[in-house]
């Protein structure tokens, strides 16, 4: 029986593609739970939102979170609603906008 292919939401690849011109951490959670040890994290290093924290919980799963002016939220909800957040209506047009080669 062949499978059927889930359907992408336009909605969440647009989301997908703004991120993309956010800054990224990489961290490891170590001791603390994924979301405590992304807070720890902007606190330590001063963070200013928009940024992406790549949480790695241990070697097959990392949690994703979105910070911004609001607070620290998972990535997936952002992609999906990317319109809620201010800081990223400025990368939504620079993300339409085509890529044009310098001759």
């Amino acid at each position: 029986m062949a499978r059927r292919r889930k359907r992408k939401s336009r909605r969440r690849q647009e989301g997908r593609r703004i991120l993309e011109y956010v800054p990224q951490y990489s961290i490891e959670s170590g001791e603390d739970k994924p979301v405590t040890a992304a807070r720890k994290f902007i606190q330590a290093e001063g963070i200013l939102p928009p940024a992406l924290l790549l949480v790695k919980r241990n070697e097959h799963t990392t949690d994703r979170y979105f910070w911004a002016e609001k607070g620290l939220f998972g990535a997936q909800y952002v992609e999906e609603n990317h319109f809620l957040f201010p800081s990223l209506r400025v990368l939504e047009t620079a993300a339409q906008q085509p890529v044009v080669a310098a001759p």
